[in-house]
């Protein structure tokens, strides 16, 4: 129950007003996956429960939350302002709950070393928000490396690109590449593209090599090393990497079409994870719509 709340953002006052917790939990799922379909199966309902339950949410605060055509499911104006309000009111929620119990549970987690970026410390602050007696693990390695993990039960879940496991998944949103080097980077003509690269089991190197090789194009690998042992290269001036666009260093530039270099083929981000208990289903939940709202795109997305 809520008593007294002014909030300027609505302009009104709530005076003892009480929200239903599932139809809380219908609107943030609805604005996270910016489907109705998406959202029932994630709460394990069906399309047709999940509009009553926003409708008798919009009823309850006298505002439309979500506006809804044949091929869009956006927020609304207010929504917009309600969505972080209501995550906090879910969070609350949980918390209180968990607060019951003294079991914890560990939550195991694998993100591909080529996939992780700035959005990590979100993904693991919003967990811990919800589930604060959730102990989590995480893992970052190489995808071929978590997968087998995942595949012999030492995993709960994983986020890896779709190349590198073909099984279905949830589908978090898209990731393009670009070639990148130093500003200062000079490639001498006639000599061998100057390589740095990732560990030759890396599915990101393979993608680049293949692409050289099926254009034609000559290539020596100078630099090899782990994700930031790369960038530091790049950085340096050594040669040229491929990184995904929103993870290339900040002072590098795209040098793809310059360098007359071959596009690489965008990939699919996907979480794979077999828990079905509802406690996991909303980790998973948490863990979905935080990497999809905080996968800001780089400087160069835009040219990649």
């Amino acid at each position: 129950m809520i008593e007294h709340i002014r909030d300027n953002k609505f302009g009104y006052i709530v005076n003892k007003l009480t929200l239903d917790v599932e139809a809380v939990q219908a609107f943030v799922s609805i604005a996270d996956f910016q489907s109705f379909t998406k959202a029932a199966e994630a709460l394990g309902t069906t399309q047709g429960a999940i509009s009553v339950k926003l409708k008798r949410l919009e009823e309850r605060l006298g505002r439309k939350l979500i506006e809804r055509t044949p091929r869009l499911v956006r927020l609304s104006a207010q929504g917009a302002v309600f969505l972080n309000a209501a995550r906090d009111f879910l969070a609350a929620h949980d918390r209180a709950i968990t607060a019951l119990s003294a079991e914890r549970r560990r939550f195991r987690l694998g993100i591909a070393a080529h996939v992780a970026g700035p959005e990590v410390p979100t993904l693991l602050a919003r967990l811990n928000e919800r589930d604060p007696a959730l102990t989590i693990e995480v893992r970052l390695e190489n995808s071929r490396s978590l997968i087998d993990a995942f595949d012999n039960g030492e995993l709960d879940a994983v986020i890896v690109r779709q190349e590198d496991d073909r099984r279905n998944g949830e589908d978090l949103g898209p990731e393009h590449f670009g070639w990148f080097a130093a500003p200062g980077f000079k490639q001498r003509s006639g000599e061998p593209l100057r390589l740095a690269a990732l560990a030759p089991n890396c599915g990101v190197r393979d993608i680049a090599t293949r692409a050289l090789s099926g254009a034609g194009i000559e290539w020596v690998e100078v630099f090899v090393g782990g994700g930031a042992a790369v960038v530091a290269a790049v950085s340096a001036g050594l040669a040229v990497a491929p990184f995904s666009c929103r993870l290339a260093p900040a002072d590098a530039i795209e040098v793809g079409q310059a360098f007359g270099l071959p596009a690489l083929p965008s990939s699919r981000i996907m979480l794979h994870s077999t828990l079905s208990d509802q406690r996991s289903r909303v980790a998973l939940r948490t863990l979905a719509a935080a990497y999809r709202e905080h996968r800001a795109p780089k400087h160069a997305e835009a040219i990649c």
